[in-house]
């Protein structure tokens, strides 16, 4: 049944709503208000309603959304879509689908877990069972996450993964076994082309993105090889597979990790341990910036490209890979570097 005949709701995406009769009349007339016309939702179009709230930063509100649903169904608020049959699906929008036990008895470093990619890794971890030491900068986002679980389930580690002290600090809340590590940690540039980019611009980004990187991965090795198994995941980028994506210093980092990645799978591969890259293209995250304003030359120069990228991914999508490569889902998989990205990478 189409999204016109059916309907839509706050999970329905923003594609299903510019396409539906009232919806896509509502949706319009509402953007309208703010000075917007429906070209600034493509890059959205496949994400649900709902999740334009938190990425539009107070120019939508669970309000308008919630009247806008009832607009489209004469003032009532529809059946959840979860209860929706599997012959007849109620939206196109992917939804997770938690697979119980998947990590049970595991325990997984996740770093930038406080948001965006890594707090959905984190987070689905833990509700596979998993026990989840979770790292990241910024403690009070942390302890929002670990307060979602049991203490045993969730282990907050604020720490600076550029730190060598800190980064022990991670292994010891461990406790001697590490099943799993995701390096999801990192910043952009400011997309500076090579002859604007400063040294402290470089140094900062290399800092987190590979020498946080390299060092986490280094520190949870010996406890891996002691085991004789493990599998790490290293969050790559667009970025590592092409020259186009950002500036020159996030660009080369990207590169670096994925060059980190296949000889660390090339030389555990014998003992039990597995290394892969996810490579995400755009996602509905905030990631930090390295400092300093955008250059005007990269700018210039990446957007014309950047503007054909596909619709972007939620972070929860991009935990569904990583989650796949870290778990015994991904058995077969080494020193891959999986293009995350809705087919960015083959255009």
């Amino acid at each position: 049944m189409s999204a016109a005949a059916r309907g839509v709701t706050a999970d329905s995406t923003v594609g299903e709503w510019l396409a539906h009769p009232e919806g896509g009349a509502a949706l319009r007339e509402l953007l309208g208000e703010s000075g917007f016309g429906p070209e600034v939702l493509a890059p959205v179009s496949n994400l649900p309603l709902s999740e334009l709230v938190q990425l539009s930063q107070g120019r939508l509100t669970d309000d308008h959304v919630e009247t806008l649903v009832r607009r489209v169904h004469n003032g009532s608020t529809p059946a959840n879509p979860a209860d929706a049959t599997d012959d007849e699906p109620a939206t196109a929008a992917w939804r997770e689908r938690i697979v119980e036990g998947r990590f049970e008895g595991r325990t997984v470093v996740v770093t930038g877990a406080a948001s965006g990619i890594g707090r959905a890794t984190a987070s689905r971890i833990a509700r596979e069972g998993g026990r989840v030491i979770a790292v990241d900068i910024t403690a009070d986002r942390l302890d929002r996450l670990a307060a979602e679980f049991d203490a045993d389930t969730v282990s907050p580690v604020a720490a600076d993964i550029t730190s060598g002290d800190d980064v022990d600090r991670i292994v010891a809340a461990a406790g001697g076994r590490i099943d799993g590590l995701a390096n999801v940690a990192g910043i952009t540039d400011d997309f500076s082309p090579a002859h604007e980019t400063s040294d402290e611009i470089w140094r900062r980004v290399f800092a987190v993105n590979v020498d946080g990187t390299f060092r986490l991965t280094r520190a949870v090795l010996p406890a891996m090889l002691e085991r004789g198994r493990g599998s790490i995941v290293n969050v790559a980028s667009e970025a590592a597979l092409r020259g186009n994506a950002a500036g020159a210093a996030y660009t080369a980092s990207k590169h670096a990790v994925v060059g980190l990645t296949r000889n660390t799978a090339f030389m555990y591969g014998d003992r039990g341990i597995r290394v892969n890259a996810v490579a995400p293209g755009g996602v509905a995250t905030g990631i930090a910036a390295g400092g300093g304003g955008a250059s005007e030359w990269g700018g210039a120069r990446t957007g014309p490209f950047l503007r054909m990228i596909p619709p972007i991914a939620t972070a929860a999508q991009l935990a569904a890979s990583i989650t796949f490569l870290l778990s015994d889902d991904g058995v077969n998989v080494n020193g891959a570097i999986l293009p995350s990205d809705g087919g960015w990478s083959v255009q």
